[in-house]
């Protein structure tokens, strides 16, 4: 596969965009409004900030614990119910019926499950994309993201200024349904990829390579720090936070885009320090304080070194097993939620003691400084995978 048209003459993969696209709009609408929420009912920048994410932080312990069923259960099957579930999960949120401490909670103990349905979608794309479509079908997911965040962002804003979060919240729930229904109408049934228990064990072998265990640490480090500093857009910028969460999600589109589309593996190689750098230097300016409108384009240039993460993912694919295909990307996909949401809660905490703009050119400070200890993994892993667990 050379080009996107090749990738979406794929059906079963058009199914997995639109799903993926629909919840992450409407994954982005809750997760503002709960944000919002919370921020107006404590004004605490640190919960504020674990709001944001509160599905994410529990995701790398899911993944651990339950990552294994992504290989024994049937893809359709999971996703679907899944989807079910969290429409669920989200209508209690809507209902208005637990404390501000317990809607956090909620994404929280939602997100163990949700690691292991990222993990099966994730391993269903490299089923049907196989070689150079892998890296094709999650550069166009990514921009799918990124478009879709815009699109969340800008749809939750206009939600929360005319009706207020609760209505948020009920679009989230109704937008999980729907994608629960698509998945279960445009999706063959699969049989599951393994039969053996092995999650825990599963996680230690990949845990145990040192090689795989440098790449699962690339993805999850680098990247994970400045979304703490994108978890202080709200602290930051107020009322005009969303233009910076739109700035954040068209830089990640356009870079996704650019270096999916019209790069080589080797190129892919090249540019991988070049980006991760990219994505943490124009943070450290924020101790200027900047207007938010240069705030915004300093956030749209960093973020288009998300784009490094391509590469990253195509080397680790290369070195796991396929029958471990679903464990091993649900474990770097939902280590890198956690480290996310890990990275927004200790910034959060810091910027109830430091000004916000310092707390976000900290964050920016230790990208760079992870990058820099990380970077012998950026290079291509050579031994076949079969020797490595």
């Amino acid at each position: 596969m050379q080009t996107y048209r090749d990738v979406f003459a794929v059906g079963e993969f058009r199914t997995l965009f639109a799903g993926a696209t629909a919840g992450v709009a409407g994954s982005t609408v809750t997760m503002l409004a709960l944000s919002t929420l919370v921020y107006a009912h404590t004004g605490s920048p640190f919960l504020a900030a674990v709001a944001y994410l509160a599905g994410f932080l529990p995701q790398a312990l899911g993944a651990l614990v339950l990552g294994g069923l992504a290989d024994r259960l049937p893809p359709r099957l999971l996703l679907a119910g899944w989807e079910a579930v969290h429409a669920c999960a989200l209508a209690v949120l809507a209902l208005g019926v637990l404390p501000v401490w317990g809607m956090p909670a909620l994404l929280m103990a939602a997100g163990l499950a949700d690691s292991v349905a990222a993990a099966a979608r994730n391993a269903l794309v490299a089923d049907l994309l196989p070689g150079n479509g892998y890296v094709l079908g999650r550069s166009v997911l990514n921009i799918a993201v990124g478009a879709m965040q815009i699109a969340g962002f800008g749809g939750g804003a206009l939600l929360l200024s005319l009706v207020g979060p609760t209505a948020a919240m009920w679009a989230g729930a109704g937008t999980a349904a729907v994608v629960a229904v698509l998945y279960r109408l445009g999706l063959r049934a699969r049989a599951p990829r393994a039969t053996e228990r092995r999650s825990l064990a599963g996680a230690r072998l990949l845990l145990g390579d040192r090689d795989l265990r440098g790449l699962l640490l690339v993805q999850w480090a680098p990247n994970g720090l400045i979304v703490g500093a994108e978890a202080l857009y709200v602290p930051y910028a107020g009322d005009s936070a969303g233009v910076l969460f739109v700035a954040a999600a068209g830089g990640m589109l356009v870079g996704d885009a650019v270096v999916g589309r019209w790069t080589t593996p080797e190129s892919r190689l090249r540019l991988g320090v070049p980006l991760y750098v990219l994505l943490a230097a124009p943070y450290l300016l924020f101790l200027l304080r900047p207007e938010v409108w240069m705030a915004a384009a300093l956030v749209a240039v960093a973020s288009f070194g998300f784009a490094g993460h391509l590469g990253t993912q195509e080397r680790y694919l290369a070195a796991l097993p396929e029958r471990m295909r679903g464990q091993g990307l649900g474990l770097a996909g939902s280590g890198m939620l956690s480290a996310q949401a890990l990275a927004a809660s200790l910034t959060g905490a810091l910027a109830e003691g430091v000004p916000v703009p310092v707390a976000m050119a900290l964050a920016g400070l230790a990208s760079l400084t992870a990058t820099a200890c990380l970077i012998r993994h950026l290079r291509p892993v050579t031994r076949p995978a079969d020797r490595r667990v």
